[in-house]
C-alpha cells in the first residue's frame, strides 16, 4: 500500500538534516541544543523508548510532523512497537483535548454570571 505522505516525510528528513549541517556549522545555541537533546534521551530512570513515546505525545499537541517523523522513527529504533506509538498518539490527541475543557469551564461561568447574574 502506498502511503500518500512518504513525499512528504522524505522532504521533512532532507530538510532536518540540510538545517541540522547548516546550524552545527554556524550555530554554538544549536549544538547545545544537539548536546541537550542527547543528554535528554540517554537511558535513564526512563528508557530511551518512554521518553520517545513522551516525545511523539507532545509532538501531537505541538504540532510538529517534523517532530513527529523523528520521534516516531526514535521510538522505533528503541523498541516500541505500533501499539505503542498508537497509545502514545491517543495521549497526545487527549493532551491537545483536555485542556480545552478548563477554557469550556471558564465559558460556562461566563455564560451562568451573564444569564443569570443573581447567582
Amino acid at each position: 500500500m502506498d502511503n500518500p505522505e512518504s513525499d512528504r516525510i522524505d522532504h521533512i528528513r532532507k530538510m532536518r538534516q540540510f538545517g541540522h549541517n547548516y546550524y552545527m556549522e554556524r550555530s554554538e545555541v544549536y549544538r547545545k541544543f544537539v548536546e541537550l537533546e542527547a543528554v535528554t534521551f540517554k537511558e535513564g530512570a526512563l528508557s530511551k523508548r518512554e521518553k520517545e513515546l513522551i516525545a511523539i505525545g507532545i509532538s501531537i499537541v505541538n504540532d510538529c510532523e517534523s517532530c513527529l517523523e523523528w520521534h516516531i522513527r526514535e521510538a522505533i529504533r528503541a523498541g516500541a512497537d505500533e501499539a505503542q506509538v498508537v497509545e502514545a498518539i491517543g495521549v497526545g490527541l487527549e493532551m491537545g483535548v483536555g485542556p480545552t475543557t478548563v477554557t469550556a469551564r471558564f465559558a460556562a461561568a461566563v455564560l451562568e454570571h451573564l444569564v443569570r447574574p443573581e447567582r
